[in-house]
């Protein structure tokens, strides 16, 4: 998944598929990365949503254990490995649309996504019996995650590598992908909890009618987004279909994972920093909401901690040029480690302090994500 967070690591824009050609089209400009910046946009209005609010919705308000919901998430990206390599196959092999490889399928997913997360932060059966809540649970995160938002990701992510074939023109792309995850993550990790989360009797809480109509409302935001991101990004590279004899099989596939040390090292960070951040999105709701009594903090704590990566996309480039990739990276991690264990040892009472630890060490984690 992407997440962006922001949080989540973005893959790196890959060159042209093998055989591609190019296709003469508009050239390449500032509209197809504010485009494709979109698409983040719109992939985030749903992932942010789910990673940031699904536990606590399902354990505060449908009363569903955590055990449970833990289960379901463990399971899932287990169902993930494989509709992942699904969809990434089917859109490999079936023969492009008249926009594209990758572009139809935002036109074909949208809604479906957007629908399945609406259904997914509805409490329709929050009356019903335990096993009806479970199953409503299970359904809903499903098709939304294993199905339709992989539907939708796997080609969008893609997409950048068909855009252009410069590698200057694609970094581009990556950078605006991570400014848009950015965006969305402001605008729901900041936003949202000013909203759902409500004071009754002095306690703070999540409404579950509130959590609806702000799922709604992201449904329909994801919509417009992934339409801008149709209309102003162009394929410009042609990738027609492999014949059967030259497709890679699943497991010729699943042995590269031991044969090419650097993908499986870029797998693997890309695995523990995806559990850290889907981790600290989780935990954060339940940190302001029930340990410092306040979940519209969140709003401010997700504030903080996304303004180092804003501050770091213009200056991102130049560091990288100056000092390297790995070495600004890993000094960035260590300045994330020590914020981390500073706020684990100390345990204050006092949520501003926490704030401040926490901008350090989501502003070390920018170093590596940017």
């Amino acid at each position: 998944m992407s997440t962006n967070h922001t949080g989540t690591p973005l893959p790196s824009v890959s060159p042209p598929p093998v055989g591609s050609t190019a296709v003469a089209k508009r050239p390449f400009s500032l509209r197809d990365k504010i485009g494709y910046m979109f698409g983040d946009f719109g992939n985030d209005f749903t992932f942010i949503l789910q990673s940031t609010f699904f536990l606590i919705f399902y354990t505060n308000v449908m009363g569903i254990s955590a055990a449970h919901v833990g289960t379901l998430l463990f399971a899932a990206r287990i169902l993930d490995a494989f509709t992942d390599i699904g969809s990434g196959r089917l859109v490999d092999t079936l023969r492009p649309g008249r926009s594209g490889r990758f572009k139809p399928w935002l036109l074909r997913i949208m809604i479906p996504v957007a629908g399945a997360s609406f259904l997914m932060f509805s409490p329709f059966l929050q009356d019903g019996s335990y096993g009806m809540r479970l199953a409503w649970m299970v359904v809903t995160y499903v098709l939304w995650g294993s199905v339709f938002y992989t539907l939708i990701n796997i080609p969008y992510g893609s997409m950048a590598s068909v855009i252009s074939n410069k590698a200057g023109e694609r970094a581009s792309l990556s950078v605006f992908r991570s400014l848009g995850a950015t965006l969305a993550n402001l605008a729901i990790s900041v936003v949202l909890p000013l909203i759902v989360f409500v004071q009754i009797d002095g306690q703070s809480e999540l409404s579950g009618t509130r959590m609806m109509l702000a799922a709604a409302g992201c449904g329909v935001l994801a919509i417009v987004c992934y339409l801008m991101c149709f209309a102003n990004v162009e394929e410009r590279i042609t990738t027609p279909p492999k014949p059967k004899e030259e497709r890679m099989g699943f497991a010729k596939t699943m042995g590269t994972l031991v044969t090419n040390r650097a993908l499986t090292g870029m797998i693997a960070s890309s695995l523990f920093m995806l559990v850290a951040f889907m981790t600290l999105g989780t935990i954060m709701p339940f940190l302001f909401n029930e340990y410092f009594n306040d979940g519209q903090l969140l709003s401010a704590v997700n504030f903080v901690g996304l303004a180092p990566t804003l501050l770091m996309v213009p200056v991102a480039a130049r560091l990288a040029g100056a000092v390297g990739k790995k070495e600004i990276g890993m000094v960035g991690l260590l300045l994330a480690v020590v914020a981390g264990l500073v706020l684990f040892v100390v345990r204050t009472d006092s949520p501003y302090f926490f704030m401040f630890g926490y901008a350090v060490l989501m502003l070390g984690v920018a170093c590596l994500n940017i």
